[in-house]
This record gives structure tokens, C-alpha cells and sequence, in this order.
């Protein structure tokens, strides 16, 4: 009887454990288990094309996670999207002329926007927008491109 209790426990400790490792890569996955406890300003940047990009999405420079995609929203004027970007104060001193980019990292294509700073000898400060961007690159337009391209040159 004491053996089979003490069976009984270590199989539900082992499942106990198991549950916990899955709550855990499921927070790595989606995105939720680093969220920034520290101070943080925002800048904006507009996009003709996000493609997949998510609220949640890293900003990096040179690999490094220096923030978040904080809101993404519509400009019914400029007809664009427009990120706003949640950068950690540590890193206040992006030069004005930096640009964005939205690059896929990884087999599983989660998008993130890449910031190159320029030479500028004035930084961006909170509220102000980044003027040069890249867009999403969209496989079904690159493939679209192909073919139009061939066709056409078949045409000659």
C-alpha cells in the first residue's frame, strides 16, 4: 500500500513538472513571458506593408531586443500603417535619420522590425517618427512579380 502511494506521487509530481514546462514554452512562444518592468518611450514609424507583424513583435538593432511593438494602427490619410514602437530608455540615442525594416526571423516567420541607425548628429526623441522604412517583404507578391516579369518577357 506505502509503495503504491508512493508511485501515485512521483507520477503526479512528474505530471505536476510536465504541465509546468508546457506552461512555460508556451509563454516563450508567445512572446508573453518578457515583458519590460523598466521605463520605455515611443516612436512611430509607418509602413505601406506590415505583412504579419504583431503587437508584441521585438525591435532590434544589430540582433539586440531593444523593445516591443507596442500599437499598430491606420492612417486613413497617408493610407499606411502605423507602428508605434516601445523602445526601453536604455537605448535613447538613435540617430533622427535611423530606419526600420520588417524583417521574418526563424521557420516559423515571426516578423520583427530591425532599426539601422544613420549618422546624424541628432537623436529621435519620444513621439517623433521614423522617416526612412522598409516594408514587409510578401511572398505571394515577390512570386506574383516572377511570374508577371516572365510572362511579359515571354511576350518579346
Amino acid at each position: 500500500m506505502k509503495q503504491s502511494m508512493a508511485i501515485e506521487i512521483t507520477v503526479g509530481l512528474f505530471v505536476a513538472a510536465g504541465m509546468a514546462a508546457l506552461f512555460v514554452l508556451a509563454m516563450k512562444v508567445s512572446n508573453l513571458s518578457t515583458s519590460s518592468s523598466g521605463e520605455s518611450y515611443i516612436i512611430t514609424a509607418a509602413f505601406e506593408n506590415i505583412g504579419g507583424l504583431k503587437v508584441r513583435s521585438p525591435v532590434t538593432v544589430s540582433g539586440v531586443r531593444v523593445g516591443r511593438v507596442d500599437a499598430i494602427s491606420y492612417d486613413f490619410d497617408t493610407f499606411e500603417a502605423v507602428v508605434q514602437l516601445r523602445i526601453d530608455i536604455m537605448y535613447d540615442s538613435f540617430p533622427e535619420d535611423t530606419t526600420a525594416s520588417i524583417y521574418t526571423a526563424g521557420l516559423l516567420g515571426e516578423q520583427y522590425i530591425a532599426l539601422e541607425p544613420g549618422g546624424s548628429e541628432d537623436n529621435l526623441q519620444p513621439g517623433d517618427r521614423i522617416q526612412l522604412t522598409q516594408s514587409a517583404l510578401v511572398l505571394e507578391q515577390m512570386i506574383g512579380q516572377f511570374l508577371y516579369n516572365t510572362a511579359t518577357s515571354e511576350d518579346k
